[in-house]
């Protein structure tokens, strides 16, 4: 999904092309290393790098697959290495946020959204050892006091999926790049029959991006540390208001799936990939989601949802899931080379279709260039404040799962809704101090 942001989504596929993309973005604070670096954690042969790890991940749909070519070149790399176990969850977010309290966080996982910054030492060895920081993008996202916890598995983007075929039988011949447009496009892709979008509202994470229009609408690289110094994030004009109207508008309209509380995603990629929906809103590793359930590459797109009449998008780019090596691993040797392995050597990005993290590699799936074709203003972000997580935390409001936009969203009344978010924001502020 869907992170927070700091480098420039043009300047990447661009560099991409000359096989040098873009410069680094990790500042001179997140690349202390130690002095002393080993050859396990340069991921050399060592004598260290044995015995068996376990691999916490929520891509269940590549753990037969993907993740047992990848376990086969990493112990051909290391002999010694007796096996890469897996557990995939499909309710990652919430149940990693669990363990997190109890321990049980593998020797490798996927970090979880809302842990502060200052907090990640806790969970998390230090990273900086594997000599990766100059040499991948958002080194610095996940880092406190001059140590690395977390490197991204890749990067994204987030817009618009859509089926070229459902666009055609509709007498659709653009994309749209108004947001009238937009729902002009959804009362023709109804009429002909066909879903125009898919939302996943019963699995409540995929509703998540619609924080990341939000984002994009405040056009402020420091949005969420900007909401630390206000009571009413949620309030009439404001980013986020604007950005859950368009989903409530989807929703009153009948321009989603019809009984909300009976999506799947499994079932909805088919149905973006038959046809039978047209456009699915994520980031950009749906694409070749959607081309395994049956739609020919060329027959599906992408471009940046229009979030008003200006004709014009900002665009974010940012860290997918960032790799963290558990601090209470028993194997930490091992569990290191195997992030620095997948960073380096493995197609997982490019299986996701992701911009690789490794800015010596290409982007290669033709999706993004034409969302970059429509020249979308690329929007840099910050790491998100710890002010910004705690008061979230404390206001239960959980911005990257999902559920508070369910709610919202199934509520009688909207306004109402959105008072209440504003209600707990406040509190949560004069709670922790802000």
């Amino acid at each position: 999904m869907k992170k927070w942001l700091t480098t420039g989504l043009a300047l990447v596929l661009t560099m991409s092309v000359t096989a040098a993309c873009g410069k680094s973005t990790s500042d001179n604070t997140a690349t202390k290393a130690p002095a002393a670096t080993s050859n396990a954690a340069a991921g050399g042969a060592d004598d260290n790098i044995q015995g068996k790890i376990t691999v916490i991940t929520h891509r269940t749909d590549l753990v037969d697959t993907k993740f047992k070519e990848w376990e086969a070149a990493f112990k051909k790399k290391y002999p010694k290495v007796e096996a890469v176990e897996v557990e995939a969850i499909k309710d990652y977010g919430p149940t990693m946020k669990v363990r997190l309290s109890t321990g049980e966080l593998g020797d490798v996982n996927m970090i979880p959204d809302g842990v502060p910054n200052g907090k990640l030492g806790d969970y998390y060895a230090p990273l900086n050892d594997l000599g990766l920081n100059d040499k991948v993008y958002f080194s610095d996202i996940k880092a406190a006091d001059g140590n690395t916890y977390g490197l991204p598995s890749g990067v994204n983007t987030n817009g618009v999926a859509y089926n070229k075929q459902a666009f055609a039988k509709a007498g659709i011949t653009s994309v749209p790049k108004t947001l009238d447009e937009l729902y002009a496009d959804a009362e023709k892709l109804k009429a002909a029959g066909i879903t125009p979008l898919a939302t996943n509202f019963k699995d409540k994470w995929p509703l998540s991006e619609w924080d990341v229009i939000a984002f994009e609408i405040s056009g402020d690289p420091e949005f969420r540390g900007s909401m630390t110094k206000t009571d009413t994030p949620f309030g009439p004009g404001t980013p986020y208001e604007k950005s859950l109207t368009i989903l409530k508008t989807f929703v009153e309209k009948g321009y989603t799936e019809k009984d909300l509380m009976s999506t799947d995603w499994e079932s909805s990629k088919k149905d973006v990939a038959s046809g039978k929906t047209a456009m699915y809103f994520l980031g950009n590793w749906v694409v070749p989601q959607i081309i395994e359930n049956g739609a020919k590459s060329e027959d599906i797109g992408f471009f940046p949802l229009p979030y008003d009449n200006s004709g014009k998008f900002n665009a974010n780019m940012g860290p997918d899931y960032m790799y963290g090596v558990a601090k209470n691993s028993k194997n930490i040797a091992t569990a290191k080379a195997f992030v620095k392995f997948m960073i380096e050597e493995s197609d997982y990005a490019d299986i996701a279709g992701m911009i690789p993290p490794d800015k010596s590699k290409e982007a290669k799936m033709p999706q993004l260039k034409e969302f970059m074709d429509l020249k979308p203003n690329t929007l840099q972000g910050k790491p998100d404040p710890d002010a910004y997580g705690n008061i979230a935390n404390k206001a239960q409001i959980d911005f990257m799962g999902g559920s508070y936009i369910q709610k919202l969203i199934l509520s009688k009344d909207f306004k109402a809704g959105l008072d209440e978010l504003n209600k707990k924001w406040t509190d949560a502020r004069k709670a922790v101090g802000q």
